[in-house]
């Protein structure tokens, strides 16, 4: 007997394809009947063969829940029994094609909702579900294979399975596998085959199936990591850092890194630019903004942190980020400035590094660098060398001038002391420049002043200049040390403002402003993670920005106000008070970002009314003029028949009778095409949906169209199964499509109106030999009042084809333009099948 613990939750394992006939329904059933054979209870809960006979043999033997039939707009559709499922509390349950939308009626309108419930009653769930189904990835889908997905799952749902596994397989073999009639029936092959499993389809659908799944299992291997506490390198994917000084080597260093990168598959490559309080030698702003354009130009992504030792940030970034390299320049100091400031950046940074490998590329600006700036804060070392050279340096001084006093006089001892005084200022600062003035002072006095070997002054003259000589050495070293203070003042302001012009910019390139906003705080300020939490409606409302790596134990906690209702949460390493100052400066842009959003969502709201507000306003437009043209050709045609004056001969009476009549059939149909677009956007236009055949549909539309005998060839429309349409909307659909194709269509040809099935819809093509659409035109041909190559407005204002679009999507489906092999126009209505 099989247990079930009310506080367990079920279990969810995927199977995800690339397209369709991959072998996921397959897969699952076979994992069915070894689990059956262990002795797990298992029962399917939906399954859709699609009439292959592989798969309905595999599900002989296993327990079927019988489905519920959902009665909707007068046809019955079959659906997953979620109560009996739930009744019945199997171990495991199979349900097919995750991202299903229910029949109306149900309590959920997403299977994938139903598997929630399931498994939230503590029952394991095995599924299946495609990769142009996912969400995130329904546009770039679009994009490829030219057919929307209407059908989505949330990536979340999918990426909180358990278990994914991808059943995969080379395009190649899927398109042999279909030829022999394993996917589709026969009617279907050459359709599916020419459109969408095309060889560079599926391809590059499988290209987004491994990717997708390759992130979801780099999510995982984060997780275990921080789970277990791992902070070495695991080079499971090579992820290049290179960092930036903003210096002219920046470009070879790009270029060398992204080369790194590109050696291996799914290689990333990172830049990422290091500010600090006393800013970053020789670093441009106009050179970062280059830099970045060429990283992002080479598919990498530019990041900014905060720190103080820039070897340290350099690391910590690499390392939460998983890098497995990381590509420096070598030094642009020259040999003075090393001996005097100590190993630089790169050399600390390939002590520290661990197991991250370093490349360190020489370019051509190696050793060309600048002495040290003047006036910068000083280091302990620096501090630790002025004091020694403060004492040190005036005894060399002397002793060199002792050497030569025959050759120099008292004047010269004072001012080669006074210019040692000023060295030593600029090395060690304030402190050790008073230290040497002393030394210098006592030197001089000693050596010298006569008399000379005794610290007594015989002239008053000499006790002048020694006083001159200490006072001048006391003002040096108070302006060196007021412009080291002013010069860590300016460099602090620059380096913020660098770091707030690149969030700036970050979030204007961006169409998420807020995960920009809170991923560039955590990684410019080196946190573990960041969160905004923001009151809606009474509920608090989480955003989250991680490193995926493990917090520390004693990790600090920093809040920071956003508005009224919001705060920004940094957990992490302790923020020193500038850097507050700077965090408080990207919450400012995080409050303004929520109030974008807001108003976004009101501008949503309006946005409707105001679509309706244009559409009212053409209409009105459209009424001043294509209303009145037929109107007045009736009223003038009757008004004759009407005159007393005017005797008619039975041909003229029947020219003006055809006149007012044909009049009159224009503006009935103008003003139904005025009113239905009206109606749809309203939102208030009323569906009847039924099964109707497309050659029904298109006797009808025949009948209605002006040109009754027009030259229209159907092809397959007898063999095509019906649709689930509203009657009347489909007829007016086809009839204005084929006007519109007769309008353009090459003399003397014939246009075409073929029919085919596809998984579940029906494709009606018009077809046309006319001078085609270009592609930069095709959605502006869908607008109303928009008659493209066509300046006489005399035949109709332009809402046929804007309406036919309209209906065709009110009825579940699609209307898209297409070249016609070798010149034309393919209007490709696609609808959804009528099943029963």
């Amino acid at each position: 007997m099989t247990l079930h613990a009310s506080n367990r939750r079920g279990r969810l394992r995927v199977y995800l394809g690339s397209a369709p006939g991959v072998g996921k329904t397959y897969r699952m059933l076979d994992e069915a009947h070894r689990r059956r054979d262990r002795g797990a209870d298992v029962v399917v809960g939906y399954i859709e063969c699609h009439g292959r006979r592989h798969t309905e043999h595999i599900l002989q033997g296993l327990e079927v829940t019988p489905r519920l039939s959902r009665h909707y707009r007068g046809s019955d559709f079959p659906e997953m029994d979620l109560d009996a499922i739930l009744a019945r509390r199997p171990a495991v349950v199979l349900v097919d094609e995750l991202a299903h939308t229910n029949t109306p009626g149900g309590r959920n309108a997403k299977r994938w909702q139903d598997v929630q419930e399931l498994l939230a009653a503590g029952i394991d769930v095995i599924t299946t579900v495609n990769v142009q189904h996912l969400e995130s990835l329904n546009d770039v889908v679009q994009k490829i294979t030219g057919i929307p997905q209407r059908e989505t799952v949330p990536d979340e749902v999918v990426r909180r399975a358990d278990q994914i596994e991808l059943v995969d397989m080379a395009p190649q073999a899927l398109r042999r596998r279909m030829a022999h009639g394993n996917v589709y029936r026969a009617e279907k092959v050459d359709a599916a085959l020419s459109h969408y499993f095309r060889v560079g389809n599926l391809t590059a659908l499988r290209e987004l199936a491994l990717l997708w799944v390759a992130g979801r299992v780099d999510e995982g291997l984060r997780d275990y990591r921080a789970t277990h506490d791992i902070d070495r390198v695991w080079e499971t994917r090579e992820r290049v850092v290179v960092a930036l000084t903003g210096g002219p080597e920046g470009e070879t260093l790009v270029r060398r890194a992204a080369r790194i990168a590109d050696r291996t598959a799914g290689g990333e490559l990172l830049a990422v630019h290091v500010t600090r309080s006393d800013g970053l030698a020789g670093a441009s702003p106009g050179n970062l903004a280059e830099q970045r354009q060429l990283v992002e130009t080479l598919g990498g992504s530019y990041h900014v942190v905060v720190g103080d030792d820039i070897a340290t940030a350099l690391l910590a970034f690499a390392r939460a980020h998983h890098a497995t390299q990381l590509v420096l320049g070598t030094s642009r100091r020259g040999r003075v400035n090393r001996f005097l400031t100590g190993p630089g950046i790169g050399e600390t940074t390939v002590d520290r590094s661990e197991d991250i490998d370093v490349h360190m590329v020489t370019h051509e600006f190696t050793g060309r660098g600048r002495l040290p700036a003047l006036g910068r804060r000083h280091s302990r070392r620096r501090a630790v060398a002025g004091y020694l050279a403060g004492l040190v340096l005036p005894l060399l001084l002397t002793a060199a001038l002792s050497q030569a006093r025959s050759a120099v006089n008292l004047t010269t001892d004072t001012l080669v002391l006074q210019l040692g005084v000023v060295a030593v200022a600029l090395l060690g600062g304030a402190a050790s420049a008073l230290l040497a003035a002393l030394a210098a002072s006592l030197l001089l006095n000693y050596y010298f002043i006569p008399p000379v070997h005794t610290f007594t002054v015989a002239e008053p003259n000499n006790v002048i200049a020694l006083g001159v000589f200490a006072a001048v050495a006391l003002t040096v070293s108070t302006v060196v040390d007021r412009a080291a203070r002013l010069t860590t003042r300016a460099a602090r302001a620059t380096a913020e403002a660098e770091t707030l012009s690149t969030l700036a910019g970050s979030v204007l390139r961006g169409a998420k402003a807020l995960p920009a906003l809170l991923e560039k705080t955590r990684t410019a300020f080196g946190m573990d993670s960041v969160t905004l939490l923001d009151r809606v409606a009474g509920e608090v409302v989480a955003r989250t920005d991680s490193a995926g790596t493990a917090a520390a134990p004693d990790r600090i906690v920093s809040e920071v106000p956003v508005s009224d209702h919001a705060l920004l949460v940094l957990t992490g390493r302790r923020l020193p008070a500038a850097d507050q100052r700077v965090l408080t400066a990207f919450a400012a842009h995080v409050a303004a970002a929520l109030e974008r959003d807001r108003l976004a969502t009101v501008a949503a709201e309006v946005e409707p009314i105001r679509a309706a507000d244009r559409m009212r306003t053409a209409l009105l437009a459209a009424v001043s003029h294509d209303l009145r043209t037929p109107l007045a050709a009736a009223l003038a045609a009757v008004g004759s028949l009407r005159s007393p004056e005017v005797e008619f001969s039975a041909r003229d009476r029947a020219e003006l009778l055809d006149l007012a009549d044909e009049s009159l059939v224009k503006l009935t149909r103008l003003v139904d095409n005025l009113l239905d677009m009206s109606r749809l956007q309203a939102g208030a236009l009323t569906l009847h949906l039924a099964p109707i055949r497309p050659a029904e549909a298109l006797v009808r539309a025949m009948d209605s169209l002006a040109r009754p005998d027009a030259a229209v060839q159907p092809l397959g429309l007898d063999t095509a199964p019906a649709v689930l349409a509203d009657p009347p909307l489909l007829e007016r659909v086809l009839a204005n499509v084929i006007t519109n194709a007769l309008r353009y269509n090459a003399p003397g040809e014939p246009v075409l109106v073929a029919a085919s099935s596809l998984r579940g819809r029906v494709e009606i093509r018009v077809v046309d030999r006319g001078p085609g659409i270009a592609p930069q035109d095709r959605d502006r041909v869908f607008l109303p009042f928009q008659r493209l190559g066509d300046t006489d407005n005399t035949t109709g204002v332009g809402l046929g084809l804007a309406l036919s679009r309209g209906l065709a999507e009110a009825m579940g489906g699609s209307l898209e333009v297409e070249d016609t092999p070798g010149g034309g126009t393919t209007m490709l209505l696609t609808l959804p099948a009528a099943t029963g």
